[in-house]
């Protein structure tokens, strides 16, 4: 997900709402949630491991070449590592999870005075929804635009909790800080930034829904936060099976975005996520994008380009109808 200006999105039922009627009432998912043509296709191998790098051992003099090694074999093959000792006060994540956590567990009316405008997508509600008939995720979200501050519209930030808005200002600006430095390390520069709260409800179907759908990020970099601990974030692997990425304690999960891939010449991989659902736990996360100014034109590094004999293959590679919001990002 990129910039709230992307694409407006058709209004859909309250997730939240539908589950706390619907799981004590013995009856079937309704139909527009089902998604078994993908969640009962591929196999799903828990207890994924993913990298961990250590930040603190990137900005060590003693440690940074060995550790930037590590940053970039977990950029090249895999697309997402945990990242540790990132310096954000513990204080200043306790008090986003808890202002999140407060803001959906609101009366639904509380939430719906910050619901989308028709035209965009920042706001209370769904994202990408284009037509009556398409399938919906099983979870409600809540997206805004962090950065630049001018950019801010108040109207879709939440007065309810009292500390909500300076939580979230306070975690931003440590998790572009954090985003920023390890941007430094990928030689790539901080644009605009904006925050996308997810609340997934159980369902006693779990097994027959989807989260969020598969897709990628069409961002530089995201940082991920496990506002609870449970597990919910699968990645596919190039064999084509999906891996259940546990939360790690103290740790931001950070993926590669489209623009790195872009700008890596595909040396670092943007790779497709979904979120599933647990039966009879809620989940919530809170997902940082940071990207370029919307009207950057974006290519591969041409220092790149020249290592990997004239060769751009990121375009043609991405045509396989997986994407297609990078479209809008082709030269």
């Amino acid at each position: 997900m990129a910039h709230a200006k992307a694409g407006e999105s058709l209004p859909v039922p309250n997730v939240q709402a539908l589950a706390q009627t619907w799981n004590g009432s013995g009856e079937q998912v309704p139909d527009r949630y089902v998604r078994t043509e993908e969640t009962g296709a591929e196999e799903v191998v828990a207890g994924c491991a993913i990298p961990v790098v250590d930040l603190s051992r990137l900005l060590d003099p003693r440690s940074s070449e060995e550790e930037l090694a590590n940053l970039g074999a977990a950029c090249r093959h895999w697309g997402f590592f945990h990242l540790i000792n990132h310096r954000v006060p513990d204080e200043v994540i306790q008090d986003v999870k808890r202002d999140i956590t407060e803001f959906f567990k609101l009366p639904l009316e509380a939430k719906k005075a910050h619901a989308q405008a028709p035209g965009g997508i920042e706001g209370y509600g769904q994202a990408f929804v284009f037509s009556e008939a398409q399938k919906l995720d099983w979870a409600d979200m809540i997206y805004l635009m962090i950065s630049p501050r001018e950019e801010r519209d108040l109207r879709f930030w939440p007065a309810r909790p009292p500390s909500f808005r300076d939580s979230v200002d306070g975690y931003s600006a440590e998790t572009a800080r954090v985003a920023a430095c390890l941007l430094r390390f990928m030689a790539a520069d901080l644009g605009p930034q904006s925050m996308r709260a997810t609340y997934y409800p159980p369902c006693r179907q779990a097994g027959d829904v989807l989260g969020l759908s598969p897709h990628t990020d069409a961002t530089g970099l995201t940082l991920l936060l496990h506002v609870n601990d449970v597990q919910g974030l699968q990645i596919r692997r190039d064999d084509g099976r999906w891996l259940a990425v546990d939360p790690l304690d103290g740790a931001f999960v950070v993926s590669i975005g489209d623009i790195l891939e872009i700008l890596s010449n595909r040396r670092y991989r943007s790779i497709e996520h979904r979120a599933v659902v647990h039966p009879d736990k809620d989940r919530i996360s809170a997902a940082m994008f940071h990207q370029p100014c919307p009207d950057t034109t974006v290519g591969p590094l041409l220092e790149l380009v020249k290592k990997d004999g004239g060769r751009a293959p990121f375009f043609a590679a991405k045509l396989d109808g997986r994407r297609s919001h990078l479209d809008a990002l082709s030269i």
